[in-house]
């Protein structure tokens, strides 16, 4: 994947500091700098450039290239590939660099809405009581909704405001390797390495299922750090009684603090993501193309980003309007994997089969409460993705009253802030949904 990258991309200068490196488009512009500067910077480090900041031009400006490169003289940047580093562990402290952090991982690149704001708050509150508040910081949710940009927005807090913290960001699967590694080879240090930082954050703990061994190791990490106030962050796709072979004292221990879902986002979050986005990238898209995309994408926002850059690298290449036709006729083959219209009966079927359930008891006077719960998610779906009316939502479901519709929609709104297993049956229900 990398030397896909990479191949086409090529050295212009290098100035006081300022590297100006060629790329292909403007989409492949958008991924160097949401993904690969820091493994730039480290390959013209390797050339003996002290790089400051790196400007990306989409073609080849009128420029030559006249930075003091490897000793060959080529201003080519042909070893970028060999400077990506293996494992994701990255390290911020007043010895490395703050930027080694995805520098576009921040908080305010990131956008708030119903579906995320409470985990976007506690990371914030987490950021000036270190240790204190929400120790450990658990944030779970599905695939591509946002977890990662949000811890590391935490660790680019710290290492910009806090220089004398010390922070650790890496992927449980680093942590398994450096682990195996430190048996296999009786590496010495790995205790050290990861029991002294001030801040330990840990991506997709999910993968520890299944290792004993190394949930042995990180169950006497965890108390290291903890018990010295140091604060943990902890990201996951699933919450950690769902994690499986996950040990119970482990499990404990992730939910003495705060856990939190990030939940799909709703259509008017997925519509600030795509204008930021756009904004971003020098476009402007019109309102109903925004729309369109934000209509056609609702579960995942690295699936909703990646068609966006399909449709602004589109628009670049081949100077097109962003119009709704051009992106219909770009993103068809999506469309047809999402179905076409989504109807009223069709949310109340999926709640009913999702809940095992009659579909007439569902629509029936029945007051139980395996019946009147469902029945409550329905009218909130109904009104959160079709933004029926509340007498419309009434008549669905076979109520006389809107009242119903009202108080079902206000209650199922609560508890999905407060409720978790709410939250994980609208949650699953809006996938079914959308599958």
């Amino acid at each position: 994947m990398y030397v896909t990258w990479y191949k086409n991309t090529e050295l212009l200068s290098f100035d006081s500091g300022v590297a100006e490196v060629s790329v292909a488009n403007i989409f492949a512009k958008q991924q160097f700098e949401a993904r690969f500067t820091p493994q730039v910077k480290e390959s013209c480090e390797k050339n003996g450039m002290s790089v400051k900041r790196i400007v990306y031009h989409i073609g080849s400006p009128d420029k030559p290239a006249t930075a003091n490169t490897s000793s060959n003289g080529s201003s080519s940047m042909r070893d970028l590939t060999e400077a990506i580093p293996k494992r994701s562990s990255t390290k911020v402290s007043k010895k490395s660099p703050a930027n080694s952090l995805n520098p576009k991982y921040t908080f305010d690149s990131f956008i708030v809405g119903s579906s995320n704001e409470l985990a976007y708050t506690a990371c914030q509150a987490v950021t000036s009581m270190l240790g204190t508040k929400y120790n450990p910081l658990f944030i779970y949710g599905g695939v591509g909704l946002g977890k990662t940009h949000l811890i590391q927005a935490v660790g680019n807090h710290i290492a910009q405001n806090r220089p004398d913290i010390e922070v650790l960001y890496l992927s449980s699967e680093t942590f398994v390797n450096d682990f195996i590694d430190s048996i296999h080879y009786k590496k010495k240090g790995f205790a050290d390495k990861y029991r002294t930082v001030d801040v330990l954050i840990i991506d997709d703990m999910q993968f520890i299922a299944g290792k004993e061994q190394t949930q042995e190791a990180f169950f006497h990490t965890f108390n290291s750090l903890h018990q010295a106030n140091k604060q943990i962050i902890i990201g996951s796709d699933k919450p950690p009684k769902s994690i499986p072979t996950l040990t119970e004292r482990l499990r404990s221990r992730f939910e003495w603090g705060m856990t939190i879902d990030i939940q799909m986002p709703d259509f008017e979050t997925r519509c600030a993501i795509i204008e930021a986005k756009s904004e971003l990238s020098g476009m402007s898209l019109p309102r109903d193309t925004t729309e369109y995309l934000a209509g056609q994408i609702k579960t995942n926002i690295r699936e909703l980003e990646g068609a966006l850059n399909q449709l602004l690298a589109t628009v670049e290449l081949r100077n097109l309007e962003p119009t709704v036709e051009t992106a219909s006729a770009l993103l068809g083959s999506v469309k047809q994997s999402r179905p076409q219209h989504l109807t009223a009966k069709h949310i109340v079927e999926k709640v009913a089969k999702y809940s095992q359930i009659d579909m007439d008891d569902l629509l029936s006077p029945k007051r139980d409460k395996h019946i009147v719960v469902p029945r409550q998610i329905a009218m909130y779906l109904l009104r959160s993705e079709l933004h029926l009316s509340f007498p419309k939502i009434a008549q669905e479901l076979g109520r006389k009253d809107h009242t119903t519709a009202i108080h079902s929609v206000d209650k199922i709104t609560k508890s999905v802030k407060l409720d978790f297993m709410i939250r994980e049956h609208v949650a699953a229900i809006r996938e079914i949904l959308y599958a």
